[in-house]
This record gives structure tokens, sequence and C-alpha cells, in this order.
């Protein structure tokens, strides 16, 4: 009887089979092609269950393809190549206040924002508020366990959030603009019960009022000269299994608790200064998973307008156009669908 052979070669690493016994053809050990050879298949699926293969180059993050031949068949399968990682941990805490820090990037709006921080108190008198302020004239913003950190003027959205994100310690962290306001229903504790049953997800939204601000991104790579194409449509995934009320979207309104490791690692563009928010959740593409959950409700309190604060708030055309040219450039697209 012919013997059944199987030959194996890759590029950037070396291949062998572990613990050979007398009487087992092995040739090529500890080299980049290997071949095992049995008159029993049963002896030959047994040593493939033994084969290793050890990189030979270092890289922390990088793939070789193994060339896998038997008979007339070839199958090319990758592998990945990574650097082990340490572990970031958070105290588990014993409550929601040691669990959870509330967010806020503030500008002008201190009438909204003392309100903001009133109705938090209501409800969580000893929850660690950290407020980024970027206001022309700075006023102070006082209470127990606020941290308010005070920005250049005008130094925009995403550059506060970075500030306001880059000093949480606890594990969460949940994200509100200055002008919402808590209500009897809204309850931390929902938020943080979901993603302790669910620990791969990264951000939760829930709803500003009625409007819960959900969408999908479809992502079309294009050629490496012209560029891929992002739109966004107001949809859903899949629902969030075991929660019947949740689904998993690609980016939420902007009332969400985050992971605060994994949306530390996507961050904010300090660029984007005015108008943003869907901009998170092309970063974070692939990178962050993504629940909407209805009955997670904020208020959101009556505008009260300003010219300076409308001046900001709805910056010029040229300011629009240097945004989706930046885009352009930075997420090599040709085309946006908002």
């Amino acid at each position: 009887m012919k013997p059944l052979q199987v030959s194996l070669r890759v590029q950037k690493g070396v291949l062998s089979v572990l613990n050979v016994q007398e009487g087992e053809k092995v040739d090529g050990q500890n080299e980049k092609y290997l071949s095992v050879s049995s008159s029993s298949l049963q002896q030959l699926n047994d040593l493939l269950s033994r084969l290793t293969y050890t990189s030979t180059i270092y890289h922390i993050k990088t793939e070789d393809l193994a060339h896998f031949t038997f008979e007339n068949h070839e199958v090319i399968f990758p592998i990945e190549i990574r650097r082990s990682s340490v572990p970031v941990l958070f105290d588990p805490g014993k409550d929601v206040n040691s669990q959870v820090t509330v967010l806020v990037k503030a500008f002008l709006r201190y009438k909204e924002l003392n309100v903001l921080i009133n109705s938090i108190r209501w409800n969580y008198p000893k929850i660690k508020i950290i407020v980024a302020d970027d206001s022309l004239n700075p006023e102070k913003v006082v209470g127990d366990n606020i941290e308010h950190y005070i920005m250049p003027p005008a130094q925009g959205w995403f550059a506060g959030r970075n500030l306001a994100v880059s000093q949480v310690t606890t594990k969460y962290f949940l994200w509100v603009d200055d002008d919402f306001v808590f209500l009897n229903e809204t309850r931390i504790e929902s938020f943080v019960n979901i993603m302790e049953a669910v620990p791969e997800l990264d951000v939760i939204g829930g709803q500003v009022e009625s409007n819960r601000f959900s969408f999908k991104l479809q992502y079309e790579e294009g050629s490496s000269e012209e560029g891929g194409c992002i739109t966004r449509v107001s949809s859903t995934h899949a629902p969030l299994p075991g929660f019947d009320s949740c689904f998993f979207a690609d980016g939420v309104v902007n009332y969400f608790l985050g992971r605060t490791e994994a949306v530390r690692r996507v961050g904010f563009d300090p660029f984007l200064k005015r108008v943003a928010h869907t901009e998170l959740f092309i970063d974070g593409l692939g990178d962050l998973l993504v629940v909407t959950c209805e009955g997670l409700s904020i208020g959101h309190q009556k505008r009260s307008p300003t010219n300076t604060y409308d001046s900001y708030r709805y910056p010029p055309q040229r300011d629009s156009e240097a945004k989706m040219a930046h885009h352009f450039f930075k997420n090599h697209l040709k085309c946006i669908k908002y």
C-alpha cells in the first residue's frame, strides 16, 4: 500500500512535530518545509495533531501562510503571529459609584450644566463627574466629587472628550451632553448590568427622550488609488442574545456607557472641533462592539439659544468642507454618505 503523505510549507517560521516516536516518518523537523507520512490514516492524523509552528522573525502583529498539500489537494491557510499583551484590569467596585464616571464636555452653557449636575446628584449623590470645559470665559463649577478641567478656549468637542476620557479611573464611563437632564427612570445600573453580563461589549447606547439615533456603517473598500465609501444607514444589526430590547449597531446616540479601556484605544480625533459624533464610530468600526438599547433614557433640557453659542455650534460652510476633506484623506475615502 502506498504511504499517505502530507507536505507543509511556510515562510516566516519553522514546523515541527512533537514527541516523534520510533517508526513515525517525519522529514524536515524545525525547517520551513516539512512532510509526514504513514500507511495508516489514523497515525497520519495523530502526527498532524502534534504539529507546531514557531515564528523565526520578531514582529508584534503579522501573519504567515501555510501551504498544506495532500495527494492532489492543496489548502492555504493563514497563521497569525502576535506578541502577547498584558491585560489591563479595573477594580470591579462594590456599586455603581466605583464602577462608572460621568463625563461632560462643557462650552458656555453653565446654566444647563448646573441643571444637569443637580439632576445627577439627585439620583447619584456620590458618583464622580468629570467636566472638560473650553468656554471662552470659564466659570467655576463647584460640588463634591467633581473634577473640572479648564481647556484653552474653543479647543473643540473631540479634544474635550479626549481630555475627559483620559482622566477616568473606573471600568466604565457614562457620556452625557451638558444640556441633558437625569430623569427618575435614568438608571446607570441598567447599563452596567448589560455590560457585565456581556463582557465583549464596548459601548451601550441609550436614548435621549425618544431618540436612539442608532445606525449602521456600510463600508466598501476601494482601490489603493481611489479609496472606499462609507454610508451611514439608520438601522441596526441582529438583536443582542438574552436582551430583547438591545440590538447590535455601529453607532449610537450621544448618551452611552463606554468601556474605558476600549474607547480610549480608539480615541477622539481632536481635529473635529464643532460638529462630530459619528466619527468616533467610524474610527472604531471593527474594533468597538456596540449595541443600542430601548428604555435606557435621559431627558433633554429646553434649548436656550445664544448668538455666541450658535456661532460655534453651527460653523460656516468652510469648516464643514475642511472636515470632509480631512475624512477623505484620513480614512482614505472617495465618498461619504450620511
